[in-house]
């Protein structure tokens, strides 16, 4: 009897000590998640919105890409600079601040990573310098840059962007309607195609491949569904494709320098990864298939920007053919007919054309990092795991750190004002960030510049445009003109 009641009084007392247990468990993870949730925290103001999918919708809906949107101008209006939300199904913190997106893109690897959506390194691929953080992007960008030395940019890059300028600029026809950003695409491709693996624009293999890039690109930008029949699902196909063509060329490239100890290689980005990197096959692939995507798209959207930006600008065109029309009469005077680095360096008008456009236009609209410790700004906490954007339209958009931004003004980055600038004194180069900043900065920047540099040379010297219908370039989040921006040419007949 006594023993029965014993037994019972224990088991009733190990029931009650693992309830005891459980709730205190319970309350721990239930406090945990508060925490890391950030309620104790001081986290920015804002609204996390819907479950899971939070106020991703909202922040992606289109809009004109010479503003931010109305879901930023509200939630700045609302809660500030900086606020908290809950975007591409995680917490996010977004940052319309200068200082902060400064210290998040110099804290690269210390105190925020790279931390794109998955389904960009999966189309992409996970060696792709885009999403690759750590030694390996390190090393990554170390192998471009190497390449991009300013011996070459001064040099066989030159070259090769004026002879893809003119193949494209020489094939217009005069009052015939045509999608000036297909043209941008067509030259910045070539130009890419040339300088990435040696291939000459206009030739079938060269065309084939810009084929499949274009269905590469369409997925790229669509919702990762992959089911048959999808842009995603196509795209994954033509990233295969594009894969076995870079891989076929990798193979040519050993067989015909065989026993050459591939000397004859460093032509080009491919050929000079491959002599002088101990990357493997695989990351040779993604590296030139990141570099093709990266210098493609960005260049050939700020290049349709200019043109778009000018065509209603007459005074800035007038300003960049009298500096381009000198550059011209000196190099006809020493007897010289293509143009050299030098002459890139005098483009000085061209330059704050260059950066006007850039600041307008806005082709890399925010950033996608991610806080890998726990961060302190301005008071506000940032946890550790939580996304953060910072949107650098926002700030080259901001009229506390750019007069009038909704202006298309190239001489607000003079050094001395002029008449017809509306700036007394040039803008900060601190709040100016098109291509990033910190160790992540574009190593192909230069490149980009040398590229808009050229093509509006020659477009300024040789034609006469007008936009043909209305259009304007929309974010979708990415940049694109809805209608291609149709344009029509006239020759001119003062053309140098």
């Amino acid at each position: 009897m006594c023993s029965t009641t014993l037994n019972m009084c224990d088991l009733e007392f190990f029931i009650l000590a693992s309830c005891l247990v459980l709730a205190l468990f319970l309350i721990l993870k239930l406090v945990k998640r508060r925490t890391n949730n950030g309620s104790t925290r001081n986290l920015p103001p804002g609204n996390m919105g819907w479950p899971f999918i939070g106020e991703t919708i909202g922040y992606l809906q289109p809009y004109s890409a010479t503003t931010i949107g109305k879901f930023m101008e509200q939630h700045i209006s609302k809660y500030g600079k900086i606020y908290k939300s809950s975007l591409f199904g995680e917490p996010t913190i977004v940052s319309a601040d200068p200082g902060l997106n400064k210290y998040i893109l110099q804290n690269e690897g210390r105190l925020f990573e790279c931390s794109y959506p998955r389904s960009i390194g999966g189309i992409l691929g996970k060696w792709s310098m885009l999403v690759l953080v750590g030694d390996m992007h390190r090393d990554m960008r170390q192998i471009s840059l190497n390449f991009l030395s300013n011996a070459r940019l001064k040099t066989q890059l030159v070259n090769e962007v004026e002879k893809n300028t003119l193949w494209v600029l020489d094939s217009w026809k005069e009052n015939s309607p045509f999608c000036a950003q297909e043209e941008a695409k067509k030259f910045t491709f070539n130009l890419m195609a040339t300088h990435i693996m040696s291939l000459d624009p206009g030739e079938p293999e060269t065309e084939r491949l810009k084929k499949e890039y274009v269905t590469f690109m369409k997925g790229v930008v669509s919702p990762p569904l992959n089911f048959p029949g999808t842009a995603y699902w196509k795209a994954l196909k033509s990233r295969a494709t594009i894969l076995k063509f870079i891989e076929t060329k990798m193979e040519e490239r050993i067989r015909m320098d065989e026993g050459n100890g591939l000397g004859k290689l460093d032509n080009d980005l491919l050929g000079w990864s491959m002599k002088n990197s101990n990357l493997t096959k695989e990351q040779i692939l993604d590296l030139v298939l990141s570099l093709l995507f990266a210098g493609h798209e960005t260049s050939s959207v700020s290049i349709s920007l200019a043109v778009y930006f000018l065509e209603a600008c007459p005074t800035a065109v007038r300003q960049l053919r009298e500096e381009h029309e000198e550059i011209v009469m000196k190099k006809k005077l020493l007897g010289e007919k293509y143009l050299t680095w030098d002459d890139y360096k005098k483009m000085e008008f061209t330059q704050c054309v260059i950066n006007e456009t850039l600041r307008f236009g806005n082709v890399v609209r925010f950033l996608h990092r991610k806080a890998i410790k726990d961060v302190r700004y301005k008071g506000y906490d940032i946890p550790c795991g939580w996304k953060v954007l910072p949107v650098i339209a926002a700030v080259h958009l901001d009229p506390t750190h750019f007069d009038q931004p909704y202006l298309f003004d190239p001489w607000r980055w003079q050094n001395a004002s002029v008449t017809s600038s509306t700036c007394s004194t040039p803008p900060s180069a601190s709040n100016f960030m098109p291509f990033g900043g910190g160790p992540r900065l574009c190593t192909g920047s230069e490149l980009a510049k040398l590229e808009m540099a050229i093509f509006i040379h020659h477009l300024v010297l040789k034609y006469e445009w007008e936009l043909v219908d209305s259009d304007e370039a929309f974010a979708y989040p990415y940049l694109d003109f809805p209608k291609g921006l149709p344009i029509k040419i006239r020759h001119r007949k003062q053309s140098c």
